[in-house]
């Protein structure tokens, strides 16, 4: 389901021509997707970290220009789901997919496709063929991302564009491609240029210096994982999640935030704390200054450890937080 837009920003001053729309951002685990809408944004909104199905919502970017308004939409990595969190984080995708606008499919042009990018192709081409649901998909886009540690190579990027495309050799028409480095930047102007081609004309939907419509109190939180899951290296892989129970103004320059940590096992309650509260505490530390700047005041932050047994299974659990929104499908 697609974010809620407000009420149209009219401005007689706009082109004709102004397009907008949404535009979905997909790709197997931890190809870029996150990296790659900061980027585009020019400030981080999406949480990163080297571990797959990192993200696990939906998550909205507004990029605004003289003459677009691209609302990106980064989505969970797609993959085969082994858990009730996993089958909402690729029902998410793809009831993205059939809303947006323009979809871009993001692969990391170092690999040849591997299963789940073939997992991925599987399903977009369930989407078109679902009984009693067939939908026209939207404009596809391959962004071959990563190109920084790609030889600048021409006949090299075109065979590897082509395996991609062979995937998708039941869709007209072809896709368009374009190689691009989320991490530095190189190709964004082509990919840019490219969905716009593809989106309609539309007004401005956002004022032009909003960046997303995640409150503070999500992001807080999405900020505390990410820190949690790069400290905790692969010691409590995916089994975290972050719940924020108390944000409170006390002052014009000092805002209070208390959250909750969850993991799924004592054991790992005991690695998150750290031996004397020193991991937990260090976990604050780093993240409280990334906090500080999102909020604009500063944070007095206090994180506690819950163990919920086998949450990512559990529906009552997921749905409190904030996990099962989404009506799943059989996309998998």
């Amino acid at each position: 389901m697609l974010p809620t837009i407000p009420e149209n920003e009219t401005d007689p001053e706009l082109p004709a021509d102004h397009r907008s729309g949404f535009v979905a951002v997909i790709g197997r685990p931890n190809v870029g997707k996150s990296t790659l809408l900061n980027r585009l944004l020019g400030q981080k909104i999406a949480i990163t970290s080297p571990k797959p199905q990192t993200t696990r919502d939906q998550m909205l970017g507004i990029l605004t220009t003289a003459t677009e308004q691209i609302l990106f939409l980064d989505t969970p990595g797609i993959h085969r789901p082994l858990h009730k969190l996993g089958e909402y984080m690729v029902a998410v995708a793809a009831n993205t997919v059939e809303d947006a606008d323009v979809v871009l499919w993001l692969v990391d042009i170092n690999d040849a496709p591997t299963d789940e990018d073939r997992a991925i192709a599987e399903l977009l081409h369930a989407l078109t063929t679902r009984r009693h649901n067939r939908i026209k998909l939207p404009p596809l886009v391959i962004g071959l991302n990563q190109c920084d540690r790609w030889p600048s190579d021409a006949a090299a990027t075109a065979a590897r564009s082509q395996e991609y495309l062979a995937l998708l050799d039941w869709l007209t028409p072809t896709p368009a491609t374009v190689v691009v480095s989320a991490a530095t930047g190189a190709g964004t102007d082509d990919l840019l240029a490219l969905l716009r081609e593809r989106l309609p004309v539309g007004p401005r939907y956002f004022p032009e210096d909003q960046v997303t419509d995640a409150n503070l109190r999500y992001l807080a939180a999405e900020l505390i994982r990410e820190k949690a899951l790069r400290l905790l290296q692969d010691e409590v892989p995916h089994s975290i999640a972050v719940e924020v129970d108390d944000f409170v103004e006390r002052s014009p320059t000092l805002t209070y935030i208390s959250a909750v940590i969850y993991v799924e096992r004592e054991t790992q309650k005991a690695i998150v704390l750290g031996a004397g509260g020193a991991m937990i505490k260090r976990i604050g530390q780093v993240a409280r200054p990334e906090i500080e700047e999102l909020v604009g005041t500063q944070v007095y932050l206090e994180l506690w450890v819950k163990v919920w047994e086998r949450w990512r299974r559990r529906e009552n659990m997921l749905r409190q937080l904030g996990y099962a929104a989404a009506q799943q499908g059989n996309y998998a």
